[in-house]
């Protein structure tokens, strides 16, 4: 009876991926939208009543891309858990901008931080590659087959707007933020998830050039 007993706790139990620390990383350099007011045909009103955004931060300085981001929002956050980069299994990069198409930013990071024990891999869905990544990690988890992952959402978007075009321009910039997942057996953490994509709009948000329709050259 006492075997049964705990074997109906451990079903009831489910093991599930928690959130166990965070860590951020934004660059110094704040572009406001008075400063927008002065590369686009826009206003600050215009901009705050239709995105609520007063500024966003970019990485200037010149050489540095999303990597850097991560690696610096990943070391935020093993500084303030304390937790040991050699126990980390994994490393996802959820981006749109890394900073080469081969090889992996998320395995540069790795690298960089000194999870050298991890396997790592860069996830692109745009604006949806963290959540598609806290999908991902969280499977990992919840099979048992891994304890310590690492999700890094990251973007250097400035390098890919066009700062004469004024409906996108005002809306992004560039940051990192990351999460470790942990293993939970009390019930805490990602409960569900509804995912779902739709490729018809495939005409309306795109970067043509550097793919293999289109590829890198003088041209493109």
């Amino acid at each position: 009876f006492f075997t049964f007993l705990i074997k109906t706790k451990r079903i009831m139990s489910k093991l599930k991926a928690a959130i166990t620390a965070v860590g951020a990383y934004v660059p110094d350099f704040i572009l406001t939208n008075k400063m927008l007011e002065e590369m686009v045909d826009t206003n600050d009103e215009w901009i705050t009543t239709r995105t609520g955004i007063k500024h966003r931060h970019i990485l200037k300085e010149e050489g540095k891309g999303t990597s850097f981001m991560a690696i610096k929002a990943a070391q935020e956050l093993l500084q303030k858990s304390g937790a040991d980069p050699k126990e980390i299994d994994m490393v996802i990069v959820a981006t749109a901008t890394p900073d080469l198409p081969v090889a992996a930013t998320a395995a540069y990071v790795a690298s960089e931080i000194g999870a050298v024990n991890a396997f790592a891999y860069d996830l692109q869905a745009a604006c949806s590659s963290f959540l598609y990544g806290m999908s991902t990690a969280s499977s990992y988890i919840e099979s048992g087959r891994y304890k310590k992952i690492l999700l890094i959402g990251a973007d250097k978007m400035s390098s890919i707007l066009d700062y004469t075009e004024r409906t996108t321009c005002i809306i992004f910039g560039d940051g990192a933020g990351a999460v470790l997942f942990e293993p939970n057996e009390e019930g805490l953490g990602l409960q569900d998830e509804y995912l779902r994509s739709d490729g018809i709009g495939r005409e309306f948000l795109k970067i043509d050039a550097g793919g293999s329709v289109l590829p890198a050259s003088l041209d493109t």
